[in-house]
C-alpha cells in the first residue's frame, strides 16, 4: 500500500532547505578566493584593532569594485583569529575547538577555521548521515539531547555530524557512528551511498546573523538483528525503531530535524 503524504507540507519542507539569506551579504575572500559571505557591517561589530598585526592588516573592508571584506595573510591563522574576535564579542555560535575545511567554490581547500565561526562567515561545511534499518524494513533514529545548541530534542537520522578537517568523509563516518550509536561499521550490512543533499537557510548564529550552506552525503545501511545503537558521547536522548508508517507520520508532525527529514523521505522513496 503506497505512503501517503500532504503534498503542501513537502512542498513547504523543500523550500525551507534553500532559503535566501535574511538580509544582503558580501562575500569574504582569502586574497583573491571566496571563502564565504557576511551580512554587510558584521564584522564591523568586533574589536578590529587587536586584529591588526602592526604594519600588516588582518581584514580590508572592500568598496572599490565590488563591496566585502578580505583576509589577509595567512588564511588559518587569520580565520581563527577573527573566530576568536567573535566568540569574545558574543557574535559565534558554541565553542567546539574542532578546525573545519574551508574552501573556494571549486573546492580547493585554503585553510581552516573553528567551527563556532562557520555559520556567521557563511563557510561552506560537509556533513554526514547515516540511515540504519533492521532487516525488516524499520528504521533507527536518535532523539538529539535536550542540550543540544541546534534543534535540541528533534528526531534525526542514525547518525548525523560534521565532517572536521581532520577527516575524510569515511573517516568521519566511522568516528561519528562509533560517537552517536556505539556501532562499528564492520559491523553493519549493506551499506551504500545514498546521495548528497544541500542546504542554504539563515541560521540564529551570530545574532541571527548567520548563514548555513553546507553539503550533507548520507549513507544507508542495514543494522544487524542483536545490535541496539547505544550513545557514547552524551548528545543522544534516546533512540527508537519506526517502522516506515510511524517514521511518515513523525516526519510530517515536523517532528524531525529539516536535514534527516528530506533524507528519510528519500529513504522512503518519496520525491
Amino acid at each position: 500500500m503506497p505512503l501517503e503524504f500532504d503534498a503542501q507540507w513537502l512542498r513547504r519542507l523543500q523550500a525551507a532547505a534553500s532559503q535566501a539569506p535574511l538580509r544582503p551579504r558580501v562575500p569574504l575572500w582569502a586574497g583573491d578566493a571566496v571563502i564565504g559571505s557576511v551580512e554587510t557591517d558584521f564584522l564591523r561589530q568586533i574589536a578590529l584593532q587587536p586584529l591588526l598585526d602592526g604594519r600588516n592588516p588582518l581584514l580590508k573592508e572592500e568598496y572599490s569594485e565590488q563591496a566585502g571584506w578580505r583576509l589577509l595573510g595567512d588564511v588559518t591563522s587569520g580565520l581563527n583569529r577573527v573566530a576568536t574576535a567573535l566568540h569574545e564579542a558574543g557574535l559565534a555560535g558554541a565553542w567546539r575547538n574542532e578546525q573545519l575545511a574551508v574552501s573556494d567554490p571549486s573546492g580547493q581547500r585554503q585553510g581552516t577555521v573553528e567551527r563556532a565561526a562557520v555559520r556567521p562567515l557563511g563557510i561552506v561545511t560537509q556533513a554526514v548521515h547515516l540511515v540504519g534499518q533492521t532487516p525488516e524494513g524499520s528504521v533507527w533514529v536518535q532523539q538529539r539531547a535536550l542540550d543540544k545548541a541546534n534543534d535540541p530534542g528533534l528526531w534525526d537520522t542514525l547518525m548525523g555530524g560534521m565532517v572536521a578537517a581532520a577527516d575524510t568523509l569515511e573517516t568521519a563516518l566511522a568516528r561519528e557512528t562509533w560517537e552517536e550509536a556505539g556501532l562499528r561499521i564492520v559491523e553493519l550490512q549493506a551499506m551504500r551511498y545514498g546521495g548528497r543533499l544541500s542546504i542554504c537557510r539563515p541560521s540564529q548564529d551570530g545574532r541571527g546573523a548567520g548563514y548555513v550552506s553546507e553539503h550533507i552525503d548520507w549513507y544507508v545501511c542495514t543494522v544487524p538483528d542483536g545490535l541496539t545503537p547505544d550513545n557514547q558521547d552524551g548528545e543522544v536522548a534516546q533512540f527508537c525503531l519506526m517502522d516506515k508508517g510511524q517514521l511518515l507520520a513523525a516526519l510530517q508532525r515536523d517532528e524531525f530535524t529539516l536535514e534527516a527529514a528530506l533524507i528519510l523521505l528519500q529513504v522512503l522513496g518519496l520525491p
